[in-house]
């Protein structure tokens, strides 16, 4: 027997009807279609929570950055850059350093070929060697000339007085003898006299003016042997200008000394600073002219931050101001400047080619002015050259 056949069918109706089976029907599609979400894992929350504040907090602090400072990025690092170059002409003997060396103050930097120098030197240290000799010389010859020609003064100063004594007595003769004879003549006629002392007379008149002449042409000598020994005293004043001309003989070639000194100094070419090479120019064996540069250097410790500024900025560097200064080649350094000097024109006024503007067409564009600002070196760590960031606030 079917056990199905025994129960009794149900209506369609009651089916329906039935309230067990309708809640039944009920529930299963309300629970298949509003099944409750998968839960969110609280870290994950708070991490976005978190990301969103630090993204609001960055956002804000560049916006406050961007209200409150003036940024600058056309600067760079700076130096007084010194051009080596020679004062005279030669071979270059040596060259002691290459580019990026650090050399002392005082250390070769270039040696020029100093052969002729070294010789003018030693040739002018003779000649001035030679100076006191020459001196020596000429006084001992003064004082030789000064006693002989005294002596000859005084032996022809006495045979002047002896020759002109004869003279005189030669002529007082002369005048006796003359007497003696007009005496001779008047008694001569009359018979008193006789003609063998008439002749005497005359011929002793005769003799006495020969002795006068004598003694006068005698004076005469003396005369001029005084005067030859009195000229050659005068010898002494010549050696005397020749010992004075000596002073300014021997400044002159110290001076021409000094000279060649600095020609031979100069020749060696040595470092005025403490710094280092920044570029060479020339190799062992090459010829310099004067005023040739050599080589480049610089002083690492004297470094500073050349910027340009807007001028619509400018007001923010004054003299005096501490800026923030962030080198590319350094990342994550900062560095403190002060600003030293604000330039009186702006870069366009020294521009190559000036803008006159004819056409009459115009272009409002922001100029800049320089700004020199001081900063202290890190350990070599700022090289001229090397861009750099400027931050400066706008405020007092």
């Amino acid at each position: 027997m079917d056990p199905h056949a025994s129960q009794p069918e149900r209506p369609s109706g009651a089916l329906q009807n039935d309230p067990q089976t309708a809640r039944d029907q009920e529930t299963e599609p309300v629970s298949a279609a509003f099944s409750p979400p998968a839960r969110i894992r609280p870290w994950r929350r708070y991490g976005a929570i978190l990301a969103a504040l630090l993204v609001l907090g960055a956002g804000a602090w560049w916006l406050w950055q961007q209200l409150t400072h003036v940024f600058v990025t056309d600067a760079r690092v700076a130096a007084d850059v010194v051009a080596v170059s020679s004062r005279v002409p030669g071979w270059v003997a040596a060259r002691e350093f290459i580019a990026g060396d650090a050399v002392r103050k005082g250390g070769v930097l270039v040696r020029i070929d100093d052969r002729e120098s070294r010789l003018l030197v030693q040739e002018l240290d003779a000649q001035l060697a030679g100076i006191p000799r020459r001196r020596e010389e000429i006084e001992a010859r003064i004082t030789l000339i000064d006693r002989q020609t005294q002596s000859r003064i005084a032996a022809q100063q006495a045979a002047a007085r002896a020759a002109k004594a004869a003279l005189a007595a030669a002529a007082a003769q002369r005048d006796l003898a003359g007497l003696d004879n007009d005496r001779s003549e008047e008694l001569a006629p009359l018979g008193a006299v006789s003609r063998e002392r008439l002749d005497q007379t005359r011929a002793a008149l005769e003799t006495a003016s020969q002795q006068v002449s004598s003694a006068q042409a005698n004076l005469e000598n003396a005369r001029a042997a005084l005067a030859e020994a009195e000229a050659a005293r005068q010898e002494l004043v010549v050696l005397q200008r020749q010992l004075a001309e000596l002073d300014p003989e021997e400044e002159r070639l110290r001076a021409q000394r000094q000279r060649a000194a600095l020609d031979l100094a100069d020749r060696t070419i040595v470092m005025p600073f403490a710094g280092v090479v920044d570029q060479t120019f020339v190799d062992k064996g090459e010829y310099v002219t004067p005023g040739q540069r050599l080589l480049m250097i610089h002083d690492p410790e004297r470094v500073r931050v050349e910027a340009n500024v807007k001028e619509t900025d400018i007001r923010y560097f004054r003299p005096g101001k501490t800026v923030t200064i962030t080198v590319d080649a350094l990342p994550g350094r900062r560095f403190e400047g002060t600003v030293v000097r604000v330039g009186q024109a702006a870069t366009s006024e020294f521009a190559l080619l000036p803008n006159p503007n004819p056409s009459g067409n115009f272009t409002k564009i922001t100029q800049r002015l320089p700004v020199r600002i001081a900063v202290r070196q890190a350990g070599g760590a700022l090289k001229p050259g090397m861009m750099v960031e400027l931050e400066a606030g706008t405020g007092d």
